[in-house]
């Protein structure tokens, strides 16, 4: 029998990824917040502080320029999870029976959380923020170049309704986030791993 082998529980590219998105998703949800105050959705602004640019046109400067930065890194995180098997090990196999056992356990505090592995409601939330964040970039491009992306923009719904979709999209990022650094500050814990890497003892080869 060997001993046993440790393994990184998050590789380099995933915490670059990590850290680098929680900078870029600050930029792009404080200048998209001034962006919205110059043409509100609803009967709410957002506060000046909680805005970046100064103006419509310093919100538009901010926005896009984060833009390109999320766009690199998402490509980058989505190019390594494919490639490296990630998302294969961490995200599937995910059934709604498991969702809605590993939801129960949760909400009785009965959930018992395992270095490594993701369980079912993480996965459904972890696959879900990437496909609003599809969502996003697509609205996006149909909010920022209405014309050349008309086709897109038809499918959306129109001009308008393309707001609103980018607008919920990014609300539902922000729940996302919320609740993310709400199971941070339960399992506090997961958060030096995020940083250091951690490690993880497999089981020794028989």
């Amino acid at each position: 029998m060997r001993s046993s082998a440790k393994k990184v529980l998050h590789p380099w590219p995933l915490r670059v990824c990590h850290w680098i998105n929680v900078l870029v998703m600050v930029g792009m949800m404080m200048s998209g917040w001034g962006i919205y105050n110059a043409s509100p959705l609803f009967d709410f602004t957002f506060p000046q502080v909680m805005t970046v640019g100064g103006w419509l046109g310093g919100n538009i400067a901010w926005h896009l320029a984060v833009m390109w930065l999320l766009a690199a890194n998402g490509l980058i995180y989505l190019l390594w999870g494919l490639c490296s098997g990630h998302f294969k090990e961490r995200f599937f196999p995910v059934s709604v029976a498991s969702v809605w056992r590993d939801m129960r356990q949760a909400l009785t505090f009965s959930l018992v959380h395992r270095a490594g592995h993701y369980n079912a409601v993480q996965k459904v939330m972890y696959l879900g923020v990437l496909l609003l964040g599809l969502l996003l970039v697509l609205s996006g491009l149909s909010i920022w170049k209405p014309v050349q992306f008309s086709g897109l923009v038809m499918l959306l719904g129109g001009f308008d309704i393309a707001r609103y979709v980018h607008f919920f999209a990014m609300s539902g990022v922000l729940l996302f986030v919320i609740v993310h650094l709400l199971m941070v500050l339960l399992v506090p814990k997961t958060l030096p791993a995020m940083i250091t890497g951690g490690r993880r003892k497999e089981p020794a080869d028989e």
